[in-house]
């Protein structure tokens, strides 16, 4: 990563740009017909593109009918064929184009691969529909009843069959494969053994016609396709210009990656279409290489997969910058989409509760003792402690709350804290620690009893230790259980204070819920009607305070936190971004910065979640994400899995993984951190 450009460049970062053409046909012209393929393929040149599918019989259209077994037809469709191989001389991308091809005296309906002047394959139709509308088989052959691996076409040998798969040598993990229309509409399309074989791109060349609701069906075998092989999907319907004698066409183009959609095309545009998406093959490839199941599954087609062959060629990215297309999410455990975020927060809450409520079933305890800060963690435990009691029929005052100020503690904090606890007639209690620290740091002659302003490490977690140590022993003495409230960005960064604090508990609600999350979750809790109008105030009051410790001092009866979290951690909004990308994909630190400037640089641009007010929003320069990612992996690498490795209990709640040592996240405490830190130090600082 020499450059800025090279930084700035999808394929520097396993990206891969690929496009669906759906060009306008004239049927039974090749001529006219190659000429548009050609067209579009130049527009898609022009951005860069690494693939460019075509739909089926595009040289031809698919609508010929005993049109294909006309000599002259067919004779015109090699001449077109060449003229788009001679085109492609001068293009970067992988051309997929359909065409009807004679060999041996049957007709095959084919999906050929051009690239630089020469033809690298050509894919045979594998299942025919013959049924309704579809009489494919009084035109074509299957291409598993052909026993050719071989054919000549335009002077060359060219391999033959639905076993190829095109690897582009010089883009790592870029492995395609073609299929043809209804091959996906069978229970094991050729693309499955492909994918077991290393194809990361699937693509289909397709017809399809359009009748109502097919449109909807297409979509749902292209994601369950993507999904179920773990791979990309590119699929291109005919358009504009395929005879409507009996039928009509759409233009329908999607791309999914592993079940999600990236980009749709308009369908029944009049004129040709270019849809074009930038695919993440490294992602792909993480998400295989975690999956056993996957390779399960290739163990047991060994046969078929191991009978599937490769074609190397070399497409020569682009060097210069090349900024990634597709939105990456700013908050990738928190969905944009206002349905998906309710789907989100119900999901989240009910787990938590579900998770809370047979903890307590299990133990035979109908108790539960909290520490109440006013801050956003324990207010949300609070919150799913007081309807899991409700679920269990269990009365509210179950629930024995304590906040427990101390040096440090604001007035706002503390009069939010008893507000809820009131509004959730929980039974509320308040204990002054400031005695028992004053004690602790007497009898380990810490400066600070001495009359010294030091306040260390030390001095912050003697009072992370008392507040933990009164509430195990308020347990014992209630006989309840301690639910904790340290939430899933605190554990990756190790902010708290080993073996108290937000780090033990009996059974810990939040122990796999991001901040972002959680912040999300009280604004959405606090929209429904769940709670009365005073709770839902306080809630809200809760949620726009500044995150803070508040562990070290500042003036006396202070209104606001003296300490704020973010200025020494880092924004949590980039820090959860960094979390998922590192933890749930494993993906390189210069990669992430690249996501991030991408998704944080122009806040003007790209969704926000519906609950975040405006004011909320800020950007972030490349500079400052270089800092917090450095921050991230020193704290998350180096200094913090000691912790990890000994959390308690808690529910796992989303795909973004937990880092409990017995689920997700299993990692040694004494390792180092200079593969990461040394990818952040090689992160240029502006572009």
């Amino acid at each position: 990563m020499s450059t800025n450009h090279s930084f700035n460049n999808i394929y520097t970062h396993g990206f891969a740009r690929v496009a669906v053409c759906i060009p306008e046909v004239k049927v039974a012209d090749p001529v006219y017909n190659a000429e548009q393929i050609i067209e579009l393929a130049k527009r898609a040149d022009k951005q860069h593109t690494a693939v460019c599918l075509f739909p089926e019989l595009g040289i031809s259209a698919y609508s010929c009918g005993d049109l294909f077994h006309q000599d002259a037809l067919l004779d015109a469709c090699l001449e077109a064929i060449e003229s788009v191989k001679v085109a492609s001389k001068s293009l970067r991308p992988l051309l997929l184009i359909g065409a009807p091809l004679q060999i041996e005296g049957a007709l095959y309906n084919c999906a050929i691969a051009i690239h630089n002047g020469k033809v690298l394959g050509a894919v045979p139709k594998t299942y025919l529909p013959n049924y309704r509308e579809f009489y494919e088989k009084r035109q074509f052959a299957s291409g598993r009843d052909c026993v050719l691996s071989e054919i000549k076409l335009l002077g060359e040998r060219v391999p033959f069959g639905a076993d190829l798969i095109y690897n582009a040598v010089d883009v790592k993990h870029l492995r395609i494969h073609s299929e043809i229309c209804e091959d996906l509409w069978t229970p094991i399309p050729p693309s499955t053994y492909a994918a077991l074989a290393g194809a990361t791109l699937l693509t289909n060349l397709s017809a399809s016609n359009i009748t109502v609701d097919k449109a909807r069906y297409r979509k749902d075998l292209c994601a369950r396709q993507s999904g179920a092989c773990v791979a990309a999907y590119m699929y291109a319907a005919a358009g504009p210009g395929e005879s409507t004698t009996d039928l009509a066409w759409d233009g329908h183009g999607l791309i999914f990656e592993n079940d999600n959609l990236l980009t749709e095309a308009g369908r029944f545009t009049p004129q040709a279409d270019l849809l074009v998406a930038d695919i993440d093959l490294e992602r792909l490839s993480q998400d295989r290489m975690r999956l056993t199941s996957f390779h399960d599954s290739v163990s047991a087609h060994r046969d078929k997969v191991a009978r599937v062959r490769r074609i190397d060629f070399t497409l020569n990215p682009p060097k210069v910058g090349l900024p990634l297309l597709r939105e990456a999410n700013r908050f990738p455990f928190v969905p944009s989409n206002t349905d998906d975020l309710d789907t989100r927060c119900y999901e989240t809450y009910n787990i938590q509760i579900h998770g809370l409520e047979k903890r307590l079933s299990a133990s035979g305890f109908t108790k539960l003792v909290i520490g109440v800060s006013g801050g956003l963690d324990s207010t949300h435990a609070l919150i799913v402690a007081a309807k899991t009691m409700d679920r269990m029929n269990l009365p509210r005052s179950n629930i024995l709350a304590y906040t427990m100020p101390a040096y440090a503690t604001s007035s706002k904090t503390k009069s939010n804290a008893h507000k809820l606890m009131e509004s959730l007639d929980v039974s509320a209690k308040e204990i002054d620690i400031q005695p028992s620290c004053d004690q602790m740091l007497k009898d380990i002659e810490h400066p600070y009893a001495k009359g010294e302003e030091v306040f260390d490490v030390n001095f912050e977690n003697v009072q992370a230790g008392e507040r933990t140590s009164h509430l195990f022993r308020l347990a014992g003495q209630n006989h309840a259980l301690v639910l904790g409230t340290g939430d899933l960005s605190e554990i990756g960064l190790g902010w708290m204070t080993y073996g108290v604090g937000d780090h033990m508990s009996h059974y810990n609600v939040n122990s796999s819920v991001p901040k972002t999350l959680i912040q999300h979750l009280i604004r959405w809790i606090a929209g429904q009607e769940e709670f009365d109008t005073d709770t839902r105030n306080v809630l809200m009051d809760i949620v726009n305070t500044e995150i803070s410790p508040e562990l070290v001092p500042g003036k006396d009866d202070a209104e606001e936190p003296s300490q704020k979290t973010e200025d020494k951690i880092g924004p949590y909004e980039l820090q959860d971004f960094n979390l998922y990308w590192i933890t749930r994909y494993g993906v390189r630190p210069s990669k992430v910065a690249f996501l991030a400037y991408h998704a944080w640089h122009d806040v003007s641009k790209g969704s926000w979640p519906s609950t975040l007010p405006v004011e909320n929003r800020t950007d972030y320069s490349l500079e400052q994400i270089k800092h917090w990612l450095e921050v991230f992996c020193y704290r998350f690498f180096k200094i913090s899995q000691f912790k990890r490795s000994a959390l308690p209990d808690g529910p796992k709640v989303g795909s973004g993984g937990s880092l409990s040592p017995r689920g997700d996240w299993r990692a040694p405490s004494d390792a180092e951190a200079v593969v990461w830190l040394k990818e952040v130090e090689n992160i240029p600082t502006r572009l």
